[in-house]
Formats: C-alpha cells, sequence, structure tokens
C-alpha cells in the first residue's frame, strides 16, 4: 500500500471523528440559527465550525493537498491529492433532530477518488474505505448484497421531489413498480446501506461533490457500483445512482429509456 495514501486515510479517520463530535453538541443544543444559503438550501453554526476544523486539521497535516468544501469552497494544491468534504450530510435532518446526518470527507488523488471516510456521530459508526483494502463499518467489512432481480430489490431514495425537479417522476415509480420495496433513506444513509448489503439500490438527484466523495470509494471497495444515471463517473454528477453491482445495469438501461 502506498504509504502517502495510508497516513491521509488514517488522519481523515480521526478528523472525521473530531469534527462529527463537534457537530453533534450543536444537534443537542436546544436553539440553533438556521441561516439560508444563496441555493435556499440551509447551513448553521454546525456546518461551518465542522468544515473549518476539517480544513485546519487537514491542511496543516498535509499544506501542499487541495481542499474542497460545500461552505468555505475550493483551495488548490499542488501534491496531486484533494481533500473533499461535507461537514454535515443531511442538514435538513440535522435540524429537525433526526440522527441520519453524517461527516463526510473524501480523499481524490490526482483526479480518483482513493478513500472515503463517513462518520453518522448518532449512531456513532464510522463507515470507511481505501482503495484495494477494502470497506468497513467500524471494523466489520462490508459486502453488498447478491440480490439480482429487481423484483427482489430494496430501493432506497432521498425524496420524491427531486426526481419532480428532474422531470423524472415516471422513472421513480417504474422503479417502484419493478422493486419489491422502497424506503426514502436519504443522504449518505441509503448509500452505506448499499454498502453493507442492507438494501441493494440508491438513487439520488440534485447532488454536488461533497455529497459523493467519500461514498464512491466505500461502495466500490464493497464490491458495488455507483455512477450517474448515464452509467458514467459520479463524482460531478448531479443524478447518482449506487447499486450492489448486479442490478447495475438494468437500472441504468431504465433510466435511460425514460
Amino acid at each position: 500500500m502506498n504509504p502517502a495514501w495510508r497516513t491521509r486515510y488514517e488522519v481523515a479517520i480521526n478528523a472525521v471523528r473530531r469534527a462529527g463530535q463537534l457537530a453533534r453538541r450543536y444537534f443537542h443544543a436546544t436553539a440553533l440559527a438556521v441561516e439560508r444559503k444563496v441555493d435556499q438550501t440551509p447551513v448553521t453554526i454546525a456546518d461551518r465550525e465542522a468544515e473549518a476544523m476539517l480544513r485546519q486539521v487537514l491542511t496543516q497535516a498535509f499544506p501542499e493537498d487541495g481542499f474542497l468544501g460545500e461552505e468555505y469552497g475550493d483551495q488548490t494544491g499542488s501534491s496531486g491529492y484533494r481533500w473533499i468534504v461535507d461537514p454535515i450530510d443531511g442538514t435538513q435532518s440535522f435540524i429537525r433532530h433526526i440522527p441520519l446526518w453524517a461527516t463526510l470527507v473524501g480523499l481524490e488523488y490526482r483526479g480518483e477518488l482513493i478513500a472515503g471516510v463517513v462518520y453518522a456521530p448518532e449512531m456513532d459508526r464510522l463507515y470507511h474505505a481505501l482503495r484495494g483494502e477494502g470497506a468497513y463499518a467500524d471494523d466489520r467489512r462490508l459486502q453488498v448484497s447478491q440480490v439480482s432481480s429487481l423484483a427482489q430489490a430494496l430501493m432506497c431514495y432521498s425524496s420524491l421531489r427531486w426526481f419532480l425537479d428532474a422531470g423524472k417522476e415516471h422513472v421513480f415509480l417504474e422503479l417502484v413498480r419493478r422493486t419489491d420495496r422502497q424506503r426514502g433513506y436519504g443522504d449518505f444513509y441509503g448509500f452505506v446501506l448499499v454498502a453493507e448489503g442492507a438494501a441493494d439500490i440508491m438513487i439520488d438527484h440534485g447532488l454536488s461533490p461533497w455529497d459523493v466523495a467519500a461514498l464512491i470509494p466505500i461502495i466500490l471497495e464493497a464490491g458495488g457500483s455507483i455512477t450517474d444515471w448515464r452509467g458514467q463517473p459520479a463524482l460531478h454528477s448531479s443524478d447518482v445512482v449506487a447499486s450492489n453491482g448486479c442490478l447495475h445495469p438494468e437500472i441504468l438501461t431504465l433510466l435511460q429509456q425514460a
């Protein structure tokens, strides 16, 4: 294993835990001010402070690395590495005191994602993967399901509204008709359920790079597939689908036909 990859991976695990616990203190606060960004998505002091901590820890340890965060933007680097972070993935859940939110850190090297770390503080669960070394929930190795029929599949999604906004509500309904069960587990959670074999498909729309950078290595190292709705790399696409791999070609066919 490349020692530079391993060193960064270990630092990221520590940093994500710290930032997640910082955000968690605000999650349990009795009052939390919520602002609206230009795109009308919510942001809180917890988002900003958690990202500031991640930026400080990671750039101090690796000053030549680039950094892209949801709250404070892009910082170029010269090392070939770039950190892509979402301090609170699931801010809508966070501000409503729903415990399904997490801190996400992805690590890119020369344009390819090589590591992902996801910490869900309310579950105290760490999902993590380094290329070539597998994906884990804490110390438990993750493996996607072997379900090979849509008729037996459990599909997760974030919100029907995203499909309405994309003009793809008929696609969603067709997937509902073809799959066995559907659950609205949005944000990071639907993706990690696919990685651990608890769900078979996660489909989403309206994403940014920081929403998926950490999740891509976890899905791939667990044996799954993750692309945009056209089968292309997912990082810079707003529409993303993850699956156990067996189901991926059929899902893409349905999406493309529609």
